[in-house]
């Protein structure tokens, strides 16, 4: 069954793409095949993006854009305009007769829109930008109701309105409103109201029975006075007890004299904790406890408020308190104590019950109650407001998003950068466009390894600001010779910033052809330096230590045995060294004799064809590789949902990577005042060329006829002679 709509495609990256040319593409979008999509699914974080367009895009607030909120945002833009083609002009004002009014919310839109711009002052204004709409304090701050249900103290219609709604704030804390300012919103309110009702009940029962309050107003400093020290007094007669059932036990209910060590060891203030600790006065059988001296001097201040606010006023003049005594202030004061467990209302206990009771008399519930209503009633206007910024946001951004969501027609057309491109990388006399920002490197090269490419992660920082970043740039052309952990460049994020990178961590795969052409003999080269450099070294190790063993027989030299003569050389290892240089110059001079028995005009085209050889089983291994680099895994590994095989070959590769060259036309000195001065080692190099040439051109020139019995190359005839001679020895 065939689409309604008839799509075009282009082809970028190895697979098709669909093109998103018109409005009309853009609204039957949900006819296109999601098969077709690019991508299914991103992150909101980590984009080059507008971070505000994508969380509204973003209907369910899960951090990640899919198919359906592409979609539905398409569908709602399209539907707010009358011609969904200016979405494709990406533009950052929106016209307001380009506001489709021909709907009722297209109609609400358009005149929040205009209200919007009558707040700021623009009232003349034809269109409406995101700077328009981005600032809400400055849209709803001269007016007293915006639609959101929360109430500043601003909206009271006069001072006793506001100074009420001031103490809810202070009392069950605010909400901001869209101007930003500190309100109460309908919860809030029911919250204080409830509370006030309750603290001022509370109070009532107290007020209905005196018993509540023996000592009348003066009740609460009295029971305040016995809680701060009635656990300690508690213990001390607790303990006086104690030594009356069993005198043995009075040293340890005092503390013994290790006690006092421990704490005399330290600096001593009367409100050290360890002082605290001991009893409240000397342990004895029945002893009352004073009111004066012999008290522990960390309790002092806590007695003498007791004895003020408490006992005397409810036992009279004392000088010592009994167990007795004790037990008669606490019972007076049970009943007030039981009610203060029951205390209800403490959010607003800090008003005092006068302004609770002042503010429920005079009806504050119903004021508070009415002014939210009011500002609910602007709800669906406000609402419009908030739609004004989404259709504007839209208006520019969403375009741009497809682009790179259900195409990559940014990234493949190398005109604009995609979302997902971070910056540039400059490094190894290279510019990097493909990086992206990470934020786990080793979880991140994991998946990124299956791309491919050659993966480069930094650290970046800016030391001025102290800002740090991770992000891995792709090598696309150029070789891996310089490319090492360690090394630094500076990268340049999509603002323009510049930031010191440093190179951490690695992913090795081919780069490009060429890197692959020199491999076997970048490979040779390495091969014999370390060789060239491991028998240098064993070589300097071997004569330092035959310089140690030299040095201790010379100091040894009147103990030494006469050495026995050297034996000869055995014949069998020279006959053993010349079988090996012979089977070497055998295989020289039988490759050059292959080639110089050529005609002239072949010798060419076989060291052609040796070089090829060499090199061209790693070329087609990198090639290999190379056709199967995708762009897939490294966006999936950033938690994108890629929906096709992003290729990235060799042609496309080179633009994402380039390699600095001197520009046309720039004059080089080609004079190097400190290039390594010229030595005879070309010319040597040179002769053993010559020398290899010259031998394999003995061995291989041809003999004077088929049937002669005499060999025509040079130096022949000698060679005969000298068989001939050996011959009869046999």
């Amino acid at each position: 069954m065939s689409a309604k709509h008839q799509w075009k495609f282009f082809r970028a990256g190895g697979f098709a793409q669909v093109r998103l040319e018109t409005g009309a593409d853009l609204m039957a979008l949900d006819e296109l095949d999601q098969k077709l999509w690019v991508a299914l699914a991103c992150p909101t974080k980590g984009l080059e993006f507008d971070a505000r367009t994508l969380q509204l895009i973003d209907a369910d607030k899960d951090g990640r854009i899919r198919a359906p909120d592409i979609l539905a945002a398409v569908k709602w833009a399209g539907g707010m305009l009358k011609n969904p083609d200016d979405l494709l002009q990406s533009a950052p004002a929106l016209p307001l007769k380009a506001i489709n009014d021909a709907t009722p919310e297209g109609r609400d839109l358009l005149a929040s829109a205009r209200e919007i711009l009558k707040n700021l002052g623009k009232t003349g204004s034809d269109s409406i930008t995101i700077e328009d709409t981005g600032d809400t304090v400055k849209i709803f701050a001269q007016t007293k109701f915006n639609g959101d249900g929360v109430v500043p103290a601003t909206a009271g219609a006069d001072a006793a309105t506001t100074q009420m709604i001031t103490d809810l704030i202070a009392c069950v804390g605010a909400v901001p409103d869209r101007s930003g300012q500190p309100g109460i919103d309908q919860v809030k309110a029911d919250l204080f109201f409830a509370e006030a009702q309750a603290f001022s009940d509370w109070w009532r029962v107290r007020e209905n029975d005196p018993a509540l309050a023996p000592l009348g107003a003066a009740t609460d400093a009295a029971a305040a006075a016995v809680r701060a020290i009635k656990a300690k007094i508690d213990d001390y007669f607790a303990r006086c007890r104690l030594a009356a059932f069993d005198p043995r036990a009075v040293v340890a209910l005092n503390h013994v004299e290790t006690d006092y060590l421990a704490v005399l060891a330290k600096d001593l203030s009367i409100t050290a904790a360890e002082i605290a600790g001991f009893p409240l006065a000397r342990i004895e059988a029945g002893k009352p406890l004073a009111l004066g001296e012999g008290v522990n001097p960390a309790w002092i201040n806590a007695l003498t408020t007791l004895k003020t606010d408490a006992l005397t006023p409810l036992l009279g003049e004392r000088t010592t308190l009994t167990y007795e005594d004790w037990t008669a202030v606490n019972t007076r004061l049970a009943a007030h104590e039981t009610w203060r467990a029951a205390k209800a209302g403490a959010k607003v206990e800090g008003l005092g019950l006068a302004r609770v009771r002042a503010i429920l008399a005079a009806g504050a519930a119903a004021t508070i109650n009415d002014l939210i209503a009011q500002d609910k009633a602007l709800e669906p206007a406000a609402n419009a407001i908030a739609a004004v910024e989404k259709l504007v946001r839209y208006h520019r951004d969403l375009y741009h998003l497809l682009n790179n969501f259900v195409s990559f027609r940014d990234f493949y057309r190398r005109k604009d950068k995609a979302i997902f491109q971070a910056g540039r990388l400059f490094l190894d006399q290279r510019s990097c466009d493909l990086c992206l920002t990470v934020e786990d490197a080793a979880r991140h090269g994991s998946m990124a390894a299956m791309s491919g490419t050659y993966l480069a992660y930094c650290d970046c920082t800016r030391i001025a600001t102290g800002e740090k970043r991770q992000i891995v740039a792709a090598f696309t052309d150029g070789d891996s010779d310089n490319l090492m952990v360690g090394r630094n460049g500076v990268f340049y994020d999509r603002k323009g910033a510049d930031w010191d990178a440093t190179i951490t961590k690695i992913i090795d795969s081919p780069i490009s052809l060429a890197q692959a052409f020199w491999s076997p003999y970048k490979k040779l080269v390495r091969l014999v330096e370390e060789q060239i450099a491991k028998r240098a070294g064993a070589a300097e190790a071997a004569v330092h230590g035959q310089l140690a063993v030299t040095a201790q027989k010379a100091a040894e030299l009147d103990k030494l045995k006469p050495v026995p003569p050297k034996e000869k050389i055995d014949p069998g290892t020279l006959a053993a060294i010349g079988i090996v240089a012979s089977t070497l110059v055998g295989a020289i001079t039988t490759v050059f004799g292959i080639i110089f028995g050529l005609a002239w005009w072949k010798i060419p085209l076989a060291f052609v064809a040796i070089v090829l050889a060499i090199s061209t089983p790693s070329m087609i291994i990198a090639a290999l590789k190379l056709r199967k680099r995708n762009l897939g895994p490294l966006l999936d590994a950033n938690g994108w949902a890629v929906n096709a095989r992003a290729r990235i070959n060799v042609p496309f590769g080179r633009s994402l990577t380039q390699v600095g060259v001197i520009p046309v036309g720039a004059h080089l000195d080609a004079v190097d005042p400190f290039a390594d001065k010229k030595s005879g080692r070309k010319w040597g190099v040179a002769l053993v060329l010559v020398a290899l040439a010259a031998v394999a051109i003995y061995f291989s020139w041809p003999a004077s006829s088929p049937d002669s019995k005499t060999d025509a190359r040079p130096g022949s005839g000698a060679t005969n002679a000298v068989t001939n001679a050996v011959a009869p020895a046999k």
